[in-house]
């Protein structure tokens, strides 16, 4: 009788666990927004590395503005698309 319990409890907790509708790694489709979403922060990190790299003095000046106006347009871009998509 205890092995019989010990069974059924063992395959409750099993299907509690991995149910589908419950498993954790199943990862949501992505949409578009998720994808400019995580984008836009990639670029303003992008920024934010070369701000600190070029006060550090490992950029010339025109690599400096060449680097940072291709990162604002970039996120001038996805923020557009953002605001298109939000509507």
């Amino acid at each position: 009788m205890g092995i019989v319990a010990g069974g059924i409890l063992t395959l409750a907790v099993l299907a509690y666990i991995f149910w589908p509708d419950r498993n954790p790694f199943v990862q949501r489709a992505k949409t578009r927004a998720d994808y400019l979403i995580e984008r836009r922060d990639a670029v303003y990190e992008n920024l934010r590395d070369l701000n600190f790299e070029y006060k550090a003095g490992k950029y010339p000046e025109e690599d400096y503005t060449t680097q940072r106006a291709s990162l604002e347009d970039e996120a001038a871009r996805i923020l557009a698309e953002l605001d298109t998509i939000s509507r």
